[in-house]
Formats: C-alpha cells, structure tokens, sequence
C-alpha cells in the first residue's frame, strides 16, 4: 500500500513513512505543533547515531505537503475495517454490525485560501470568524473506529449532512444497520439505505406529523405505516427520482416519550423496548467525536491551507483509530467490551510508555507492550444507567473583552490612540 501510493522518492531526512510517523504524533501529542516534531526526530537521530537534522520546521513541512493524502485515506479506512471485522459477535446487535452516523464541524486558521474553501459561518462579519468544514462520520459502535468520512463546506448548495452522508453510502454493506438522530429520518435517505439492503434506527423528525391511529397495529404506540414519495429534491437527477419507490413500509413506536423510526419492522423478533435499547446507544457517537475533537485537539485545525487541512483531519483519525485499536486488544485480553474502556484514559497510558517503547530492546517491548495492554484494559469507565447533564458549563469564561473588529483595524487604532498620547 505504502508503495503504491508514494512510488519512488529520494533519500531525505524527511521519508514518507518517518513523516507520516511524525505526522501522527502531532495528533497524538498535546502540543501538536510542528516544532515538537522535528524536535522529536531530531532526537531520534542523535540517538540512533546518524547525523542531526535541523531544528527549521521547514523541510518537515514541506515533506507534508508531499505525503499523500490517498495514503492517509487508505490506513485509516484499513484500520478501522480490520477492527471492525475482528470485533468479537458479543459486540455487535444480534451479530449485525451497528454503524453510528453524525456530523460536527471543525474549525481551521482564518487565512484566504482556508476562507474560499470553507467560508465561515454567515452570521459572522467578515475578518471576526473562522473558516469552518463540516464533517460526518461513520463509526463502528463494536470498536468506536472511524469506518468511513466525508468533509466539505459549512456552506452552499449540496453540503449540508445529508450530502455527505450521499458520499459515504456506497460503502455500507448488506445487513449493517445505522443508528442516526433525527435530521437522518427523511424519505430518500431511507429509500436510499433500504435499496442497499441497509437498516435503519432514527429518531422521528420533529416537522412530521406522527398520527397512532393510523396504519397497522403492532402494540400499543407501535404502528406500520406507510409513507409517499414527496416530489423530486433539486439535488436529485430524473432517473434516481424515478427508481425510488413511490411508497415506504416503516415502523413507527413510541418509548419513554420518543418516537422512533426504523425499517426493523418485525415486531416478533424486535419489540419496542428493544429498539430502544439499541437508539440509546446512539449517544455513544458524541462520545466518539469528543474524544477526537476536545481530547485528540482536532477541534482546532492548524492547517493554513485547504489541501492540508484534508491531510490533518485524515492524520487524526488514523491516530484515532490506532488507539482504538489498541482498545480493543486490551478489551479482549480483559475479556470486556471494547467500549467498556476510557479513550482518554487509553492515550495518556500510551503517551506515557511511548518513550520507553520507543528504545526498548525486541525482548523488552514485548514485555512493555503487554504490559501497556494490560494498564489500558483497566481503564474500564464507571456503569452510569440513565445518566443526565445539563447542557451548559460551570466555569466562566475570562473577562476579555471581544474582538467585534478585524484584528488590523484594531491594531491600527491601537497605533493611533498611542501616537495621540506620545
């Protein structure tokens, strides 16, 4: 894969497999800058004997920008479709595999190119936002590795989640089951998923009128029901419109005050309680894109252009899922469910041994190794049924006053007002 990808290159200090290497520990490393990872390599070398490199972060970034992003691609979808595949039958529903989907949006450095590529949000001036991408996901709730992802501007025609998610289909495979919230619960993206042979488990869109008299009886706030086919959506060509179905058979039930939609209609086989079940781990997803937003830092972008920025966010979800993976080793050793364990947890255990791993002998990595599995199998996280939090934070923010101008305008007047009272 690594050949086919990069082909022949020069002997440079900065090789594809070391910059990727290095690229990788940017997005595992709190710092994440790039002078932390030329620092690393330098190092590395001195270490090992060969000749120092330079500290100028330059030639390292420059050997980014020559790293491929197919190759990028190619290790993170390899990674989480091996953890997939490997995950144990007591991980997955009734042995089918359960995909999570969701989308977020990552900002990035506000620089011109970062700005036509990915416009900030409309309802910022120009010169006090930053340029944003939305992202959707899908994530394998066995392992909570990224399968597949998209990303594409916050705004204009065809980019919304629903979009993306388009892109993201010809990967599903037959028998899988996606777990989405409500802004999924539309009719083509259903007769879409159903024409692959693919279920669904969503929550009812807050604008549809659900009526439980109606359609046929399957218990008590548990209904089939039929939907039309709405006129043909802009986005969509004649020739699709015309190979939809004109009617949907869906199951319609209510738990706990929530209105579920799902093509899972044996009502035998799968009760409403069941369904249930499975939605609440729907929220396992959030969890997902917290830990590679706020703990692996992709919150934030650094990335000062639009072909970087692709790199960067596929750099950090293969970081993402290499840890996930070492989870789920550490899961199967401990006899737990990988999603028992703490990613956080799982990282700074990781961080801490990587040094040691780093220069330990053949025979001495293998003992750390196991013994890091071992730690990280430990890191289960507390059993909290029900939990609920309100959605708002304690602490305040600083006092700082808010920039309601662009930073060279206000640099100007900052100018001005000292010259007056010079």
């Amino acid at each position: 894969m690594v050949e086919e990808e990069t082909g022949s290159y020069r002997d440079r200090t900065y090789p594809p497999l070391t910059t990727l290497g290095l690229f990788l520990g940017q997005a595992l490393s709190p710092d994440g800058a790039c002078q932390d990872a030329v620092a690393r390599h330098l190092s590395e070398r001195v270490a090992r004997g060969a000749a120092p490199c330079s500290l100028n972060t330059g030639p390292y970034c420059k050997a980014r920008q020559r790293l491929p992003l197919a190759l990028i691609e190619r290790l993170t979808t390899a990674a989480g479709e091996r953890l997939e595949a490997a995950s144990a039958s007591d991980w997955k529903w009734r042995g089918r595999a359960v995909k999570l989907l969701d989308g977020t949006t990552v900002s990035m450095p506000d620089t011109s190119a970062n700005q036509a590529e990915y416009p900030q949000s409309g309802e910022q001036k120009p010169g006090l936002g930053f340029p944003l991408t939305m992202l959707v996901a899908l994530i394998s709730l066995s392992t909570g590795a990224v399968l597949r992802w998209a990303n594409g501007p916050c705004r204009g025609k065809g980019t919304g989640e629903q979009a993306l998610f388009r892109f993201l289909m010809p990967h599903l495979t037959e028998g899988d089951i996606i777990l989405a919230d409500r802004y999924y619960c539309t009719y083509f993206t259903v007769a879409m998923l159903i024409e692959r042979g693919v279920d669904i488990l969503t929550r009812q869109h807050q604008r549809r009128f659900t009526d439980f008299r109606k359609g046929t009886r399957l218990g008590k706030r548990d209904r089939l029901v039929m939907w039309d086919r709405p006129q043909r959506p802009q986005w969509m060509d004649a020739a699709t419109y015309e190979r939809m179905p004109e009617q949907l058979t869906l199951r319609q039930t209510e738990v706990a005050g929530r209105i579920l939609v799902t093509t899972l209609t044996d009502a035998d086989g799968v009760t409403p309680l069941d369904l249930d079940a499975l939605y609440r781990s729907r929220w396992q997803v959030e969890v997902d894109l917290r830990s590679i937003k706020a703990v692996l830092g992709m919150d934030i972008l650094r990335a000062k252009s639009p072909a970087m920025i692709v790199k960067e966010i596929a750099a950090h979800l293969l970081a993402y899922n290499l840890v996930c993976g070492l989870m789920a080793r550490a899961a199967v050793g401990r006899q737990v469910i990988a999603r028992s364990i703490s990613f956080k947890g799982s990282l700074q255990l990781l961080l801490a041994f990587q040094q040691q791993l780093r220069w330990s002998g053949r025979k001495s990595i293998a003992v750390m190794g196991a013994h890091l599995l071992g730690a990280i199998g430990l890191m289960t996280l507390p059993i909290r049924p029900g939990r609920v939090e309100p959605h708002a934070i304690k602490r305040r923010p600083k006092g700082h006053a808010l920039l309601t101008m662009p930073r060279h305008v206000a640099r100007e007047q900052i100018m001005q007002t000292r010259m007056v009272g010079a």
